[in-house]
């Protein structure tokens, strides 16, 4: 194997059957690996232990091997690796950027439930008010040792004080070309949930930098998540890969497919007699 080859990465959640959107992803990475020479990973992105499905893991090599791809062995499993995460969080942690936070989403609702202006960040969610930011450390302890749930939030302001100026390369979604990163319109994001004591955005910059991932192909939905990843890989010192956010698969109305709306997932479509060949003509992979 050569190790100086480009590496690309398709990476589901298998809490769910896969449709055309995941479709479209899948294929556009396939064909990025072609253009680049790059080899293709598959990872499953299963950290959400209460969602995540065996049978659906099983759908998705399924799907995947019916629409023609082939992957390097073995595949990466997410929930196999928490303590790669766990080690990530500690060098995050020994920079002084992450406090623990106890607030419950409905406390954060309240909190901001009378300012109509409070800005949101890029999902549309309203940006932290810091209720459990500065806490005492006498009050913080009393809460840890009752055992009381918390999250790991990113000090934003302290984070990007030491990053310093943050770009990442565009290769697909507008603006192509260098653009400046800009985390703080995440606000203070949580890095660890309560649950699992990781997050998306701290696994994929890890599991990314660990699979030596130099090109990542993912939706234009998970745009604007590329700027705390920069800001993640920047404070882990990690390596920067490039970035392709390719168009997301929508319906008739304008909406995109979604897991949760439950769309015909690829299981279904091929049941009722549609063939690989009719998916990838329909997504202009042919």
């Amino acid at each position: 194997m050569n190790s100086n080859r480009p590496v690309v990465r398709f990476a589901p959640s298998p809490n769910g059957e896969l449709h055309l959107g995941h479709a479209y992803s899948a294929l556009f990475t396939e064909a990025r690996a072609k253009a680049l020479g790059a080899r293709l990973l598959v990872r499953i992105e299963d950290i959400d232990l209460v969602r995540s499905r065996q049978e659906y893991v099983d759908g998705i090599f399924e799907d995947l091997a019916w629409l023609g791809l082939e992957w390097e062995l073995p595949v990466r499993r997410q929930s196999e690796h928490f303590g790669d995460y766990r080690d990530a969080l500690a060098r995050l942690d020994l920079r002084g950027v992450l406090y623990p936070c106890f607030a419950t989403r409905q406390q954060i609702r309240d909190a901001v439930a009378d300012a109509p202006d409070h800005p949101l960040d890029p999902d549309g969610a309203p940006l932290y008010p810091g209720l459990s930011k500065g806490m005492p450390a006498v009050e913080r302890d009393a809460l840890m040792a009752a055992g009381t749930p918390y999250a790991m939030r990113l000090d934003m302001e302290l984070a990007m004080e030491i990053a310093g100026r943050l770009t990442f390369e565009e290769h697909e979604c507008r603006p192509i070309g260098t653009v400046h990163a800009d985390p703080a319109q995440w606000g203070d994001v949580i890095v660890a949930r309560k649950d699992v004591k990781t997050s998306y955005h701290l696994s994929v910059v890890v599991d990314d930098a660990l699979q030596g991932v130099s090109h990542v192909t993912r939706g234009q939905d998970l745009f604007h998540s590329t700027h705390i990843h920069r800001l993640l890989q920047v404070l882990l010192d990690l390596p920067q890969p490039q970035y392709y956010h390719h168009d997301l698969v929508r319906d008739y109305g304008g909406r995109r497919l979604s897991k949760s709306a439950r769309d015909k997932s690829l299981r279904a479509l091929r049941e009722n007699g549609t063939t690989a060949r009719d998916i990838r003509r329909q997504l202009g992979f042919t």
